[in-house]
């Protein structure tokens, strides 16, 4: 038990340091210097994280070099140390940070709606997964005003509805999953501020309803969001949380998701976090092919081999690893869904930008046409965001006459990122 607590700790401590995104010898160097005192070496922040030992006396040091609150970290050494009262800090402490204010999921003092069954959220169920096929085929701006009109109404029938507890709980379990859904169609429109609100209403109703995996489903998807937008250390401790909070019991593919989305936020991170990326993608194929944890949730039905090759590909294209990318983003489009024209503008401008990195710039522009066909009709935030990114990454090559064809005719693109 008292080893368990150390180890739980060095992790933590571990997660707290690659937030920072320093290296154990770069934590051993700013610690010397902190202190005054030039005996830490990085060996002895490994010693550390593998739970070998508690450091105590350089708390002070540690959270100032973490940027983490001094009592924060003492309440972990005191978890380490066996203190039945403490818990250590972590992912309940980091999903706790984004509930909302107050409670909007309060049912009424005095409830006006009537009285529901479980058949009524059954028929919810229905439209929520109705929605997250909806997706497979349109964009955000298609789907955004139906969408907040259907969470709106779970809402508000929790809050004036009469239920039994049971009924109650799979409501909230509907609203959590409707929430992600909403937010990930509203972060696909570019409207990130109503997907960051949606995701935190999911996270207070997946919590409330004890659902570990779907709040870690809303946390990850909030944390891929940030990382995206730009906060990419907040992404990475955000990813990690979710993977903490669903546990090591969640079923396989949920797990296989959530470890993707880690490893997603460390290839944000540029080169210094190749390693922890890669890592996270290998324990996402094991997750995937153990498939522990009983059946997956009805959300992770797109989860598969195939996907998670093209997070694999995508993560060795933001490493600048295009010889390992190329073949597995044409292996999967040769293959992919063809309705799925959103997915298949994306992945193709991965594969665009990869083969620019690989020294084919024919080719590349090639991909880029085809890219700005599919998202031509599309109401995606994240095509155009994807396009402009491509046509960026090709002007390096405008001497080229394919490349200089497609800047000519579709160069202003560019101009709507400005």
């Amino acid at each position: 038990m008292a080893e368990d607590r150390r180890r739980q700790f060095g992790q933590y401590l571990a997660g707290l340091r690659r937030r920072t995104g320093k290296s154990q010898r770069q934590l051993a160097g700013l610690l010397c210097t902190l202190s005054g005192v030039q005996s830490i070496t990085r060996n002895e922040v490994s010693r550390w994280e593998r739970g070998g030992r508690v450091p105590e006396v350089w708390l002070p040091f540690l959270a100032s070099a973490l940027q983490v609150p001094d009592t924060q970290l003492r309440q972990a050494v005191a978890y380490a140390r066996g203190d039945r009262m403490a818990q250590l800090p972590g992912a309940s402490a980091t999903l706790a940070e984004l509930l909302p204010p107050g409670d909007p999921l309060e049912p009424l003092a005095a409830r006006t709606g009537h009285r529901i069954d479980a058949v009524k959220v059954e028929g919810l169920a229905a439209r929520v997964h109705a929605l997250r096929l909806a997706d497979d085929v349109l964009s955000g701006g298609d789907l955004i005003a139906p969408a907040f009109r259907e969470l709106s109404a779970a809402v508000t029938l929790h809050r004036e509805a009469s239920y039994p507890d049971d009924v109650g709980r799979s409501l909230l379990v509907q609203i959590g999953e409707l929430a992600q859904i909403t937010g990930w169609i509203a972060s696909d429109a570019g409207r990130l501020d109503d997907a960051e609100r949606a995701y935190r209403l999911g996270i207070s109703a997946a919590r409330q309803a004890g659902d570990g995996p779907l709040t870690a489903n809303l946390a990850g998807s909030l944390a891929y969001q940030w990382v995206n937008a730009g906060r990419v250390q907040d992404g990475i401790g955000l990813a990690q949380a979710a993977v903490d909070e669903a546990g090591d019991d969640a079923p396989g593919k949920t797990r296989a998701l959530f470890l993707d989305r880690v490893a997603w936020a460390h290839a944000k991170a540029g080169r210094p976090h190749a390693q922890e990326a890669l890592r996270a993608l290998g324990l996402a194929h094991d997750a995937l092919t153990e498939d522990g944890g009983g059946e997956a949730p009805r959300w992770a039905y797109w989860v598969s081999r195939e996907e998670l090759e093209v997070m694999d590909a995508r993560v060795f294209t933001e490493l600048r690893r295009p010889l390992r990318a190329v073949p597995l983003l044409a292996d999967v489009l040769d293959r992919y869904d063809a309705t799925h024209a959103r997915e298949l503008a994306l992945y193709r401008s991965w594969l665009a930008v990869a083969l620019a990195d690989a020294n084919e710039p024919e080719q590349a522009a090639a991909e880029a046409l085809r890219v700005i066909e599919l998202s031509g009709d599309l109401t995606s935030d994240r095509t155009a965001v994807r396009t402009r990114t491509v046509l960026e990454r090709l002007r390096e090559y405008d001497d080229v006459p394919e490349v200089r064809a497609v800047l000519a005719d579709h160069g202003h693109l560019l101009l709507a990122g400005s």
